[in-house]
């Protein structure tokens, strides 16, 4: 188990030549995901070719975040512009297509078939008549996971199965956020109990994106809102070394002691990467991992940086309204 370099929203599309049943999905999925809804194999098809290009060229603006930061220029202030610059055009990408096998115009696996380039997850909903078309086809990986429509809790499996999908991470993102960790940071967000301790954060603090990064150590990470905060990580071993900053700072040194025993920890190279006046603010710390192998600190992030509601997510699944049949 690995702590996501990268996580954020994507959209989901259901294909069925039943309306019926479409209608019956777009009211049991969960309300924070972005449905569209497609009667006809080649609306579907059409809609999903479109999104390549918008894919690599999304995977570019990160990647030249990196190379700007090997020239020198911070990644806070950089993934803070990127998602103020995007708006809410990332949310739109869809990463999960559900598709019907049997359907008189195309059948399901013709469908995904035709989408070469596109690289999002696939899921076959299979008739009795078709389990054994679905199982060769996730053995031969042409799909990610085949779902009985039959299934009495059909609503249960789907929605567990597609969750599933759209929290793997994409494989391009964490290439290019892991050139960013030494192998020390990487080796310790592979440490599952860690990671695990981080996955749990993350929930509970209803992250909908959030970004790891190496220099400084840490998570940058939006919720609904578009609000930012800052998750300093700092290992166990360099606990010192920020004491040490700190006593250098003018802290008092009870201060420092908490800094140095991991009970506090400052945000002075957040403030430094958003060349902010603003002095550094001590916070309670927390262990993760059973170790503890890592401890952790959240900061706000000045809400001049944030994307803020007018480009949050929450906005965009408002801006979207109604689940309708795409027509």
């Amino acid at each position: 188990m690995s702590f996501p370099l990268y996580r954020r929203p994507g959209g989901v599309v259901f294909l069925d030549d039943d309306p019926d049943y479409l209608e019956m999905l777009a009211q049991v999925m969960p309300p924070d995901w972005y449905v569209r809804l497609f009667l006809q194999p080649v609306d579907c098809i059409h809609m999903l070719q479109q999104e390549p290009p918008r894919w690599e060229a999304d995977a570019w603006r990160q990647q030249e975040i990196i190379n700007r930061w090997h020239q020198g220029q911070a990644l806070i202030p950089q993934i803070l512009q990127y998602w103020r610059d995007d708006g809410m055009a990332r949310f739109e990408l869809t990463h999960a297509c559900v598709v019907d096998y049997s359907m008189p115009a195309m059948s399901g696996l013709r469908v995904l078939s035709e989408l070469v380039d596109w690289a999002g997850s696939r899921v076959l909903l299979t008739g009795r008549a078709d389990e054994q078309l679905a199982v060769s086809a996730f053995n031969r990986g042409l799909i990610e996971q085949y779902i009985p429509k039959q299934s009495p809790d059909i609503r249960l499996r789907l929605t567990k199965a597609i969750q599933h999908l759209l929290n793997l991470p994409n494989i391009r993102h964490q290439n290019t956020w892991r050139s960013t960790l030494s192998r020390e940071q990487h080796a310790t967000l592979r440490n599952p109990s860690v990671a695990g301790d981080l996955d749990a954060l993350a929930r509970r603090q209803q992250w909908v994106e959030h970004m790891v990064i190496g220099a400084p150590f840490g998570v940058l990470a939006l919720n609904s809102q578009g609000q930012a905060v800052w998750l300093q990580l700092e290992p166990a071993d360099k606990l010192h070394e920020l004491a040490e900053m700190a006593e250098s700072q003018g802290w008092p040194a009870d201060t420092v002691a908490e800094i140095r025993a991991g009970q506090k920890l400052i945000d002075l190279e957040l403030q430094q990467a958003l060349g902010s006046s603003q002095k550094p603010q001590p916070q309670v710390a927390l262990a993760l991992g059973s170790d503890p192998a890592l401890y952790a600190a959240m900061f706000p992030v000045d809400g001049a940086h944030c994307p803020g509601p007018t480009l949050s997510h929450e906005r965009f699944l408002a801006s979207r309204g109604e689940r309708t049949l795409q027509e």
